[in-house]
């Protein structure tokens, strides 16, 4: 049982001050909208710490675990899934290199829950914990801090593919597309440096100042660290209404006002650009349709140009309606990886990119975020994102885009270090 506690934001670095004082905690995940008006978002900002219990799997029956944990928790529960839970779905396998070693999911449930909207916030404490509630506050308000991680001089930045191979690998992938084994893949490259020590907190907000994305996470396993701007939502359960809101189509901003809104009308017409988002739009359309009931399945919005700090982007919203008797872990499950990190067919762009690619995803295209007791959810899909194994010095982000038949690999390779471009600032300073 949880009590609750609401009260009204009066200083204006609340936010800031709330998560530095969560790093006490061995389990943290810290989600901001960054105050994007999110048409389906309940929350401004949401803050879970202290697991009281968790679940943490490989891929082996992950799914049918988080079930049950989820139905027998009976509470909020806050994590992750990673990529490689495709083989707990299909007949699959990850094999490639993987410095990161995350476990494939995660899932705790929190003593203490923050819920930020506007200026009101709503603590949803365990009884066990409901008498820290003023200390905590106290604490929060007061909060400055006051021990600092000794973070690596410089950090050099590698490439996993140099660009002559990168480009050679979408060859390649052409090639499937042209024989006619998919229609188009999402292909990803991964650049890490290895023996560093970062700040992991102050390195998230250095990525959010530059970001400002609707779906950004920092996700804290002890020594498991995810800072993610994420500009994606992967699916959302709302009572019976679920929703998908596939990214696909990439364009550079501009500093000059004339130029930027040009690029972004450019990106609405480009055809290879709609024709990748149509495209995904088409398999998340199937993918819900296996828990939605029949003709509930809708698209909301189609190919509609949004503008964030760093990129413009194409988004599609899908949304279908649900009977109350499927549960929401058989929804995540029919849906899951997300269509956009895949490809179409995505059994078959699933295999085609594990041939292909030289690193194992991991988190890195998975999905970070929650269930409510309600039984709804919401997840984000992890790009844009910093990965980092402080125990073993490993910092990780990867970045791809989709190949189709009118794809020009130097023109991908382009488009891969404009995605890269904020993660490559932060890290090298």
């Amino acid at each position: 049982m949880r009590t609750q506690h609401t009260f009204t934001i009066k200083s204006t670095n609340f936010k800031t001050q709330l998560l530095q004082w969560s790093q006490k905690f061995g389990e943290v995940v810290w989600l901001d909208s960054n105050n994007h008006q999110q048409n389906y978002s309940d929350y401004d900002a949401v803050l879970a710490v202290d697991a009281l219990t968790c679940i943490t799997t490989d891929t082996h029956l992950a799914f049918d675990q988080l079930q049950e944990y989820q139905t027998v928790t009976d509470d909020w529960i806050f994590g992750y899934l990673t990529y490689d839970l495709k083989n707990d779905l299909e007949n699959l396998q990850s094999n490639n290199f993987d410095g990161l070693n995350f476990p494939e999911l995660f899932f705790f449930q929190p003593k203490k829950i923050f819920l930020i909207k506007d200026d009101k916030v709503e603590m949803h404490y365990l009884k066990m914990v409901d008498d820290e509630i003023d200390s905590d506050l106290k604490e929060i308000d007061e909060f400055t801090k006051d021990q600092r991680v000794l973070i690596s001089d410089k950090i050099n930045i590698k490439l996993r593919v140099t660009k002559d191979h990168y480009l050679e690998k979408v060859n390649a992938m052409l090639a499937h597309i042209h024989r006619g084994d998919i229609y188009e893949a999402n292909f990803c490259q991964e650049f890490y440096a290895e023996n560093v020590t970062i700040d992991p907190i102050e390195t998230y907000q250095k990525l959010n100042t530059i970001s400002k994305a609707p779906f950004t996470a920092f996700l804290k396993n002890y020594q498991y660290f995810a800072l993610s701007a994420s500009p994606e939502r992967y699916l959302k359960k709302k009572d019976n209404i679920v929703i998908s809101q596939p990214i696909k189509g990439t364009a550079k901003r501009a500093l000059n006002g004339v130029i930027d809104a040009k690029l972004k009308d450019e990106l609405k017409i480009n055809l290879k650009e709609r024709s990748e988002n149509i495209m995904i739009v088409d398999l998340v359309r199937n993918d819900l349709s296996h828990t939605a009931i029949k003709g509930s399945v809708k698209v909301a919005e189609l190919c509609e140009v949004y503008t964030f700090e760093q990129v413009h982007q194409m988004i599609s919203t899908i949304t279908s309606k649900v009977e109350s008797s499927i549960t929401p872990v058989s929804i995540l499950r029919s849906t899951f990886p997300m269509g956009s990190m895949t490809g179409a067919p995505k059994i078959s762009a699933m295999k085609i990119i594990e041939n292909l690619e030289d690193t194992k995803r991991g988190l890195y295209s998975g999905a970070i975020g929650y269930f409510n007791p309600m039984g709804d959810f919401d997840f984000n899909v992890v790009i844009r994102s910093i990965l980092y194994n402080a125990a073993n010095k490993y910092v990780s982000y990867s970045v791809g885009g989709a190949i189709t038949s009118k794809s020009d690999p130097l023109e991908e390779y382009e488009e891969c270090l404009i995605k890269a471009k904020a993660m490559r600032e932060v890290l090298e300073n």
